[in-house]
């Protein structure tokens, strides 16, 4: 059974997914890193590449998005058998457009948008401008995928489209009906608000993490869902109570005086996520490299020399080194390429009977994966949606002493850190005051970002930051915490 736990006290929100006891997925929402993925905007063309087929659009961005020539298309193009029409045939620069995000920005590379507009529901993806009926290929039982296509059918209008979720399996016509007049509402309100915009702007935000999974989630095979914050709490029961009101009994609220993720023994399984070793329970190991290019899994036997057999042992590392390779591909989110270097394997059979472990563990993935096969030097080819930034690049920057070469945790993540331990201390009625030393970069980026004031107010403490330069940049100290009169006597010796 699955549980999930929601930390969302603090400036950032952390979901955490467990199957078995087991993090097995980590989402983290942050105010100024919010994701943009599903907002639609009323954009402007702002060059059209015909060479590329290809445009960029300011949707109000640092940088513009880019939307593909496949990304534009009319919603017909294939019934009517036409040529496919190039760029320049279908936008214009200067072309005031309505555009959705598809893709987060990443590194250099700007967002990508599409103008085939969809909303994601409850049990529903919808479909404004395509007449199309789609259904979940995990919902296996033809009988059912037929009674949910004429359920939404007629329902729908001539040029609306759905795509039915997972969830959707066993609903009621009234529960899909619902579903579908709440977002042609939506959509609605969405082309009302572009009449009255001028471009670049927002029209159209998606759901905050929190409720994302509530509404994505949140189903009979989870066991529970932990909440640490009165307020997202109360929301999330009253989000719920629309969809599935009988689901509510599983949003549990936590009370604990410890913070909920060191309560479920999470802050250890993320912080060994960054790592580059992962050690398998049989002694073998895995060494994981992520380049701009691609992700590498290098599979090692480690101490693991099993009994008699070479071959045996091989395959026994392998086979677990799969299950623990879908487990971090969906923990520290990676996308793209991806290589596999297993343990050299003699016998073709152990390669078939490890790509079909891998297969098997690959479909527990909600995210889209392509497994490609092994190559002629023995390596294991497949591919990774790229939805949103990997773990990595969320929780840690790049380190200014070593020009790349190692990691260090952001600036942002040791604010969050901090935060919560200090709010660990708001309890404590004879606190009213906290000395933290930092390294004095930390120092200035605090200040300058207005991280102390926000700190101040989600904690109650006056905060007072000295600098040491003897720290490292991603470690802090609290030398002192008592009343504010006591702390400002530390502060001047």
């Amino acid at each position: 059974m699955k549980k999930i736990i929601v930390n969302a006290m603090g400036r950032e929100a952390r979901v955490a997914v467990l199957e078995s006891g087991r993090l097995v997925e980590l989402y983290i929402e942050r105010p100024e890193e919010s994701r943009i993925v599903g907002n639609i905007y009323k954009g402007r063309v702002e060059n059209v590449l015909p060479g590329m087929q290809a445009a960029f659009v300011d949707i109000g961005m640092d940088k513009n998005a880019f939307l593909y020539v496949d990304d534009c298309l009319p919603p017909d193009i294939e019934k009517t058998k036409k040529r496919k029409p190039s760029i320049n045939e279908l936008i214009t620069k200067g072309q005031e457009i309505t555009v959705q995000v598809s893709k987060e920005a990443f590194g250099t590379k700007g967002a990508r948008v599409t103008t085939q507009v969809s909303l994601p529901g409850r049990y529903i993806v919808y479909l404004p401008n395509v007449s199309y009926i789609g259904v979940s290929r995990r919902i296996q039982q033809e009988k059912e995928r037929e009674r949910l296509r004429s359920v939404v059918r007629g329902i729908l209008k001539p040029e609306e489209g759905v795509i039915l979720r997972t969830l959707a399996e066993g609903v009621t016509q009234k529960e899909l009906a619902a579903d579908i007049l709440f977002l042609r509402a939506r959509w609605e309100q969405v082309q009302n608000d572009k009449k009255h915009t001028r471009p670049p702007s927002l029209i159209y935000q998606d759901l905050d993490l929190v409720s994302r999974v509530v509404r994505d989630f949140v189903s009979e095979d989870i066991e529970e869902v932990i909440i640490d914050s009165r307020l997202r709490y109360a929301e999330v029961c009253s989000l719920l109570g629309r969809y599935q009101p009988e689901l509510e009994e599983k949003i549990q609220l936590y009370t604990g005086r410890e913070e909920i993720f060191a309560h479920y023994d999470l802050d250890g399984e993320i912080e060994r996520a960054l790592r580059r070793k992962v050690w398998l329970k049989s002694g073998g190991y895995l060494v994981i490299d992520q380049t701009e290019a691609m992700t590498v899994f290098d599979v090692n036997t480690g101490k693991f020399t099993g009994t008699y057999d070479l071959e045996e042992t091989v395959v026994k590392t392998n086979l677990e080194a799969c299950r623990e390779i879908a487990r971090q591909l969906r923990l520290r989110n990676v996308g793209g390429i991806i290589i596999i270097d297993f343990i050299d394997m003699a016998k073709q059979e152990h390669r078939v009977q490890v790509h079909k472990c891998m297969e098997a563990e690959l479909r527990k993935d909600k995210t889209k994966t392509h497994l490609l096969g092994f190559t002629q030097l023995g390596l294991l080819e497949m591919t990774r949606k790229k939805e949103r930034h990997n773990l990595s690049d969320m929780l840690q920057r790049t380190c200014p002493c070593c020009e790349g070469k190692g990691r260090i945790l952001a600036e942002e993540t040791l604010l969050g850190i901090l935060e919560r331990e200090l709010i660990a201390y708001s309890q404590d009625d004879r606190i009213s005051a906290v000395l933290v030393e930092m390294h004095p970069h930390t120092v200035r980026y605090f200040n300058e970002h207005g991280y102390l004031s926000e700190l101040e107010d989600s904690t109650g403490f006056v905060v007072y930051l000295k600098e040491n330069p003897m720290l490292d940049e991603q470690r802090y100290q609290i030398t002192f915490m008592g009343s504010e009169e006591e702390v400002q006597a530390r502060v001047q010796r």
